[in-house]
């Protein structure tokens, strides 16, 4: 074998086979990962946790895929995030400025994205609460209507003329909920 190709061998033994073991290792965990969430979110949307009318179970599945979407999103983003800086360690980048540059950024961000915490927030201790669910008929802030979905960071209700309110979780401050008995 010539000295060239050996070099080439030795070479491809190195950073790029690194670097597909890392991508191939985070490409699996992205799968396992968001597998078990879904799992373990059917699981805890078919299960009998409180009894009472029909409507808890279908409002205990729209939680389950809601928090199972919250909980997927969080893994992929930090596997990759992850992925990324081992991937740039291989390449021979310095990743101490770069760790430091994105904790700066993180406090900037935090503080400009202050609504958006807040309603995210908001979002996932209204679903904890169970303070309404999609189907309810509510009155919050001036409108009263049909919930149609609940999200995160924003509630759409529909009123009666028809018209469709998107609310921000974090703005709402009070919620009359008809749906819901003693």
């Amino acid at each position: 074998m010539s000295e060239t190709a050996q070099n080439f061998i030795d070479w491809l033994r190195g950073t790029p086979l690194r670097v597909l073991i890392i991508l191939i290792t985070s490409i699996l965990a992205q799968y396992f990962g968001g597998r078990t969430i879904e799992r373990a979110m059917n699981r805890l949307a078919t299960a009998d946790l409180v009894l009472g009318p029909g409507n808890i179970v279908a409002r205990q599945k729209e939680r389950a895929r809601t928090i199972g979407g919250v909980l997927a999103a969080t893994l992929k983003a930090l596997i990759w995030i992850i992925a990324t800086a081992m991937v740039l360690g291989e390449f021979g980048f310095n990743l101490g400025p770069l760790i430091a540059s994105a904790g700066i950024l993180g406090v900037a961000l935090g503080l400009g994205a202050q609504t958006l915490v807040r309603d995210i927030l908001s979002g996932i201790f209204m679903l904890i609460e169970d303070q309404y669910g999609v189907g309810d008929s509510v009155d919050v802030l001036e409108i009263q209507g049909v919930v149609e979905k609940v999200g995160l960071r924003v509630t759409t209700v529909r009123d009666k003329k028809g018209t469709l309110w998107y609310l921000r979780n974090g703005e709402i401050l009070k919620v009359g909920n008809q749906s819901q008995s003693g």
